[in-house]
């Protein structure tokens, strides 16, 4: 595990540092993505991994808000760690960075659900990629951890009733979470929901 923070005693006094987790195996690309985003004005900490168990440990531990990662690593890559951190932290928008640009590729990456690809040749749209994703997410931060398990089960097609079961609540008090919800998200109508929560990589 590589780590590439910024020193602490520079931050200024409630100022909002981002956590990037960045899937690499090169340190020197690793370098470039770390100048890019100090150069576009982002507060960052980085750590940087280049194998699947410290990625695992990492997305645990570290508690990325966003993971970058190289397409191709020798035994573990971008396609796999979407897969990681679908199952350890679902929400975390994955974006991949790659030398070059294949329409097949990205493609199937995009449906697989990555958040966005950047070229390393073009890394000045990095900030507004991660900005983008952020921004898309930022409203679940509104809702309560049992509000987005419930948004998380309507949107996997379970009914009130299962999800009453499934959580051992009331099918009352499962109405209620799910109006709450709503109103937080301003969305109106569980279609809406279920495309949000594709969206930003809550259920496939």
């Amino acid at each position: 595990m590589h780590k590439m923070r910024r020193d602490p005693g520079r931050r200024k006094k409630g100022e909002q540092i981002l956590r990037v987790l960045l899937l690499e195996d090169s340190a020197a690309d690793a370098e470039l993505v770390r100048l890019e985003l100090d150069r576009g004005g982002l507060k960052v900490s980085i750590e940087r991994v280049d194998s699947q168990d410290a990625f695992t440990r990492a997305l645990q531990d570290f508690a990325p808000d966003v993971v970058l990662s190289d397409h191709l690593l020798a035994q573990f890559d971008a396609a796999a760690a979407l897969q990681v951190v679908r199952a350890v932290r679902p929400i975390v928008p994955l974006i991949l960075l790659v030398g070059a640009l294949d329409a097949q590729m990205a493609a199937a990456s995009l449906r697989a659900g990555v958040e966005d690809i950047v070229l390393k040749s073009k890394l000045t749209l990095l900030r507004p990629a991660i900005e983008a994703a952020l921004a898309v997410r930022r409203p679940l931060g509104r809702l309560s951890p049992r509000q987005l398990e419930v948004l998380r089960l309507v949107s996997e097609g379970q009914t009130t009733r299962d999800i009453a079961r499934h959580l051992r609540i009331s099918v009352k008090t499962v109405e209620t979470h799910r109006a709450e919800l709503m109103k937080r998200l301003d969305i109106h109508d569980v279609a809406g929901l279920v495309r949000y929560a594709v969206r930003v990589g809550l259920v496939r």
